[in-house]
């Protein structure tokens, strides 16, 4: 995957396209099953025009195929890869973030499956054996990744319903959603603090600021600049950001090159110095010491752990390597 390019670098590159982070703003979702259909089952291209940091009512499980990037699951942040298996709870907005070249789309990159929690309760009415996915549907509510054996089996779950109609499919679908309700497999994703405001004014003046944010954080982005885009002074800005992505605008910045550092320390063999002014810090000390508060480790050692980290915990972020604050 093409990784960001330097300050110096980047007036004689293409731009990469972006996506939650598109040109369109953040959307509500309108999730629509068919007649005959209790939930919806699709394949997705990446990217296309959903691929958009949306918000819906319905329960979401994503399983990612292929390409790696960057998940936005409400205040997280954290890097993603294939094979990685996710459930977002209602009205949580998310995205999953793959750098790609102009005109690159990567077929197929994403399994969807979305349906409205109220039919599982409508169903508890007739089969009590429902009610206990209640629990469930309170843990997945703030977004559950989940690896191990469950990843394996979910991913696989997922993908036969593809191949299966009617109550063979929805057999499959009752299958999964009993094996994650009863794993321990999982990492919750959004804090609980995590409160945004989700009016259409609101998200377009946040979206355009994520997508100016994702596009310069290997620059010397300043507040004031976005502050000045979103039409906000830079304290009124500060509010808003921290209310409506649960970060601060420096700790969402200090993420954002965090994630790409690692990317270059595991992927590449570039001098950790050049790694800092790569992605966007003005000094090693700086880069060292935000390195260390979100990793408990230096980047030295995070260089010599990744690939045993990998084969151990099959290319999903360990719990230390999650980048929400």
């Amino acid at each position: 995957m093409a990784t960001l390019t330097s300050t110096r670098d980047r007036r004689s590159m293409p731009e990469p396209k972006f996506s939650p982070l598109s040109a369109s703003p953040p959307t509500f979702e309108h999730i629509i099953t068919g007649i005959d259909e209790s939930f919806l089952w699709r394949i997705d291209d990446y990217p296309w025009e959903r691929n958009v940091w949306n918000f819906h009512p319905e329960f979401e499980i994503h399983l990612i195929r292929k390409g790696t990037g960057v998940a936005f699951v409400g205040d997280y942040i954290g890097a993603f890869s294939a094979t990685y298996l996710t459930v977002i709870g209602s009205d949580l907005p998310h995205d999953w973030v793959t750098m790609t070249a102009p005109g690159e789309v990567i077929e197929g990159r994403d399994v969807v499956v979305q349906f409205h929690p109220d039919r599982i309760r409508e169903a508890m009415k007739l089969l009590p054996e429902f009610a206990q996915l209640e629990d469930f549907f309170a843990r997945a509510q703030r977004g559950l990744v989940f690896s191990g054996e469950t990843l394996a089996s979910g991913a696989d779950l997922v993908e036969r319903m593809g191949t299966q109609k009617g109550v063979a499919r929805l057999a499959l679908f009752l299958q999964l959603l009993d094996l994650l309700a009863g794993s321990t497999e999982y990492e919750v994703l959004s804090s609980p603090e995590y409160s945004p405001k989700l009016d259409a004014e609101t998200l377009d003046a946040l979206q355009r600021a994520l997508v100016f944010i994702y596009r310069n954080f290997a620059t010397d982005i300043r507040l004031s600049d976005v502050a000045d885009l979103a039409g906000m002074s830079e304290s009124t800005f500060s509010r808003f950001f921290k209310k409506n992505t649960g970060n601060t605008f420096t700790d969402h910045v200090n993420k954002l090159r965090i994630w790409q550092a690692c990317k270059l320390l595991a992927e590449t063999d570039m001098p950790i110095t050049d790694i800092c002014f790569e992605v966007g810090y003005m000094n090693i000390s700086n880069f060292n010491r935000t390195f260390l508060r979100q990793h408990r480790m230096t980047p030295s050692a995070y260089r010599r752990l990744t690939p045993q980290r990998r084969s151990l915990r099959g290319d999903v972020l360990a719990p230390d390597e999650t980048l929400r604050g």
